[in-house]
């Protein structure tokens, strides 16, 4: 399996489980969300931990780029994480227009983010790095 598709699938995993604690928002219903929005928030932070401590620096090290893409998408992740932060005060607070004004920029922005690393970084980590390594590294750590 490559880099691009584990973590592609992994994105696909997320992005689904968004969908169920939006759904459960825009619903109303606050007990079925708060139970979708762990997975979901779970789901995320381990993305960027296997992207960050594993995928990222072995890419770096690698390519010897430093500043490139992989920056870039730090940044992202940042920024990500503000919003998840925000997302779960509205979820607390039971605050529906909050929340899925959040969501909205949320989706918009992984959805570039996915793009991005799909498209681009992705796929330059297939070429420089052993993917059957890579990928036994990123699952082991996906599992924590």
């Amino acid at each position: 399996m490559t880099i691009t598709r584990f973590l592609g699938d992994d994105h696909r995993g997320c992005d689904a489980l968004f969908t169920a604690a939006e759904q459960a928002v825009e619903d109303g219903d606050w007990a079925a969300a708060s139970t979708a929005w762990a997975p979901f928030h779970e789901a995320m932070a381990r993305h960027f931990a296997m992207e960050e401590e594993v995928l990222f620096p072995a890419f770096e090290e690698a390519t010897g780029m430093a500043g490139g893409p992989p920056a870039m998408m730090r940044v992202e992740h940042q920024q990500m994480r503000a919003l998840l932060m925000q997302m779960a005060q509205a979820l607390a607070a039971r605050d529906q227009a909050g929340y899925l004004g959040d969501a909205e920029t949320l989706l918009v922005m992984m959805q570039q983010h996915n793009m991005k690393e799909e498209q681009i970084l992705y796929p330059m980590t297939d070429r420089a790095l052993p993917g059957a390594v890579m990928v036994d590294r990123l699952a082991q750590h996906h599992r924590g």
